[in-house]
């Protein structure tokens, strides 16, 4: 469903931010990309989006190329996918229920009456059907990102991605969005790649894990795999441990 092989992304002039990265994702996957801050994570979500384009190697969906160069055809591709933002992205002059609502709206013909149970239901399954008339800038932080949330898998998606799904949660929502994100991706058979430096919750429903580390992937495995590692650093990020140079 997901595949980057050999994958290089740098700015003109600039030290590369993904070199050399593959990886893949299979229909009904959980994937974690996990490692500190700036070290290409966001990036890598990106061009496996289709929002950015490679400086070398191959980025696929779907089994095809994503069509860079065809704006008709890359947007038929993204109607088969969901994606959280790292900060939420929701439309500031739209409530809560128009911004979920607002991809159904425009890729799909339901009736008004088949939106609105959409679009309530998935309010409900993030905990806030309470809150769909509100404005996002009367909502919190963490409320704002679990309405992006509901808009990412409004259309039931054949592939998601989530940019930090857990940042700004207190524990309870935390756990409810971890479970959310791991049954959507079983009950559609779906692919989904989460991008997360909170290794309790990616860990508990992921089935593998790459770690990145200075633009490259340093590591991979299961997430058991992962606990028993060896290596120095790999040990520091998982466990919290101190003392071992990153």
């Amino acid at each position: 469903m997901i595949q980057l092989q050999n994958v290089h992304f740098s700015y003109p002039h600039s030290a590369p931010i993904v070199n050399d990265v593959s990886l893949s994702v299979s229909r009904g996957q959980v994937v974690a990309v996990m490692g500190p801050s700036g070290c290409g994570k966001t990036t890598l979500l990106r061009l496996a989006a289709g929002l950015l384009s490679p400086s070398q190697g191959q980025a696929r969906l779907f089994g095809a190329a994503i069509p860079y160069d065809d704006a008709r055809a890359l947007r038929e591709m993204r109607k088969k996918m969901g994606m959280l933002f790292q900060f939420g992205a929701l439309f500031t002059d739209m409530s809560v229920y128009d911004n979920v609502a607002f991809p159904l709206r425009e890729n799909t013909r339901m009736t008004p009456s088949e939106i609105d149970a959409v679009v309530l239901k998935n309010l409900s399954a993030v905990g806030l059907d309470d809150v769909s008339a509100k404005m996002p800038s009367e909502i919190s932080g963490g409320m704002a990102r679990r309405v992006a949330l509901a808009r990412a898998i409004v259309q039931s998606p054949s592939v998601m991605l989530f940019d930090e799904p857990f940042t700004g949660l207190d524990p309870i929502a935390m756990d409810a969005i971890a479970r959310l994100i791991r049954e959507q991706t079983d009950a559609l058979d779906a692919a989904s790649v989460i991008v997360s430096h909170d290794v309790q919750e990616t860990f508990a429903i992921a089935d593998y894990v790459y770690v990145m580390h200075q633009a490259r992937i340093l590591a991979e495995g299961t997430p058991s795999e992962l606990l028993a590692s060896d290596d120095a650093f790999i040990r520091r990020f998982v466990h919290g441990r101190s003392g071992v140079a990153a």
